[in-house]
């Protein structure tokens, strides 16, 4: 699947092929054949696949938050770095170009996507959220509508500055949106 996942990111669904594939996996044609009937099938299978990759690398970010310290400012600064670190990331984008220009042909992509990307990162930010309202670390807050905000808040400007994940952008502009992010996130939510 990463062998798919790569050839279909370098080459599009449709110019992509499954001897192409093969080659990437250094199999033969029929092996793939053997295991998924066609080319949609091994394009959903590559997209769920690369889905929970970038799911699991998010959820080892948010993980952090489980014991964030005496310094809950630099722990979220540390998580809005990281998240906006692997949004940037190659396989990141690549997932995201390809949902966007396949979701057309293939309506419930987008649902594939979502639910194991952004969805469950927000319920795992809820969840660590909750906590910290518990915990009286934050202000008694809705968690899934702060888990939200906070990801709008860290990923939305990566989009423009990337331009739509076309241009790569510096360390320190990174750690800039993650700061300014925390920094609106807890005038919001941190206890006064």
């Amino acid at each position: 699947m990463a062998a798919a996942f790569t050839v279909f990111a370098r080459s599009g669904y449709a110019s992509a092929s499954l001897q192409e594939i093969a080659h990437e996996a250094g199999v033969a044609k029929p092996t793939v054949y053997n295991h998924f009937a066609d080319k949609e099938t091994v394009f959903r299978h590559a997209m769920t696949v690369a889905s929970e990759r970038v799911l699991a690398e998010n959820l080892t970010v948010v993980a952090r938050l489980r014991d964030p310290g005496t310094d809950l400012r630099a722990a979220l600064e540390d998580v809005a770095y990281r998240l906006i670190r692997h949004c940037c990331s190659e396989p990141s984008r690549a997932l995201r170009w390809l949902t966007y220009a396949q979701v057309a042909r293939f309506p419930d992509l987008i649902d594939i996507v979502m639910s194991r990307t952004s969805d469950r990162l927000a319920d795992a930010l809820a969840d660590r959220f909750a906590r910290l309202s518990l915990a009286g670390r934050l202000r008694t807050c809705d968690p899934a509508t702060t888990a939200e905000q906070f990801l709008v808040l860290v990923t939305g400007p990566m989009e423009g500055r990337t331009r739509l994940g076309t241009s790569k952008v510096s360390t320190t502009e990174m750690r800039t949106v993650a700061a300014t992010a925390v920094d609106t996130f807890l005038r919001a939510y941190a206890i006064p």
